[in-house]
């Protein structure tokens, strides 16, 4: 039981850690939650189903590909849009504006989608081959084994990417300070345009596994991921990269656990309760000391 519901945890971590990406991200760039991150993820599915439903087989490794790259192209590509549109103007403006302009944008993607593509849940094409392995009385699944390794491999890329590349050391010095990086030649409209990509990119990958797992998608799916991979970021401590990893895999142990041991009502609920005692015993997070170090 212990190690089924672990297995479970670390599926459902995967998703939360990729998700909590984009957000910890942008906070660590801009110093500003992105609220619309979760339509991002709904819009990331949307586009994983519309290359799913084109493909003839996607069972295979370069059919897969095509699907991930689809989702994740276009999410980061609307990322980009939102803060083109929504959040560069108001840069300068009170903490609270860009607040309100990305939960306007979060209202304005979820009912462009329930009017487009409808209201109902959508189906997702079962074309990934999934076999099931039992061992000690444990059950673990290929698409278990499939979420959890390209989520891991996701993220070790990301990690290379900030620390090897010269957009990513960009990105590290756009988050440190804005004005310096200026001055130093570094184009911060770009690397904040890049860095929401990377994190759009990233949160429609994990739109896509969502509904691999779970067998279908909605236009109001991203709200409760939302919110737990918004914990999760802060669980980890927000602006931090690493953090917001094991932050993922953390709530994602203990809402799968909190299910199993208690009652499955309260899988939503742990992840408000973990958020609130975060906050109150320690609001920097498990690596909150590392903030100002990366983004």
């Amino acid at each position: 039981m212990f190690i089924q519901q672990l297995i479970n945890g670390l599926t459902l971590g995967s998703i939360y850690a990729l998700f909590a990406l984009g957000y910890t991200m942008v906070y660590g760039v801009l110093l500003m939650i992105n609220f619309a991150h979760s339509e991002i993820f709904m819009l990331g599915a949307y586009c994983g189903l519309g290359m799913l439903c084109v493909l003839p087989m996607a069972a295979s490794g370069p059919a897969m590909f095509a699907v991930f790259a689809a989702a994740m192209f276009g999410s980061g590509a609307v990322a980009m849009l939102v803060e083109r549109v929504a959040y560069r103007p108001l840069r300068h403006a009170p903490r609270l504006s860009p607040l309100i302009s990305a939960i306007g944008i979060s209202i304005f993607l979820q009912n462009l989608i329930m009017l487009t593509v409808g209201a109902q849940s959508m189906p997702y094409p079962e074309k990934f081959p999934i076999r099931q392995f039992e061992f000690w009385g444990v059950t673990l699944s290929t698409l278990q084994i499939f979420i959890f390794f390209l989520a891991v491999i996701l993220m070790l890329l990301l990690n290379l990417f900030l620390r090897k590349t010269k957009m990513g050391k960009a990105m590290q010095a756009t988050a440190q300070n804005h004005l310096v990086s200026q001055l130093m030649g570094i184009n911060v409209n770009t690397i904040i345009a890049l860095t929401f990509f990377v994190g759009g990119g990233l949160g429609g990958a994990a739109g896509v596994l969502n509904g691999l797992y779970y067998g279908s998608i909605k236009y109001n799916m991203g709200f409760f991921p939302g919110i737990k991979a918004f914990t999760a970021a802060v669980l980890g401590g927000v602006g931090n990269i690493k953090g917001a990893m094991a932050g993922g895999f953390i709530l994602g142990i203990l809402e799968v656990f909190a299910a199993g041991y208690l009652s499955s009502e309260y899988k939503d609920v742990i992840a408000f309760v973990v958020l609130i005692v975060v906050l109150i015993i320690k609001p920097g997070g498990l690596f909150g000391e590392q903030v100002t170090e990366k983004i």
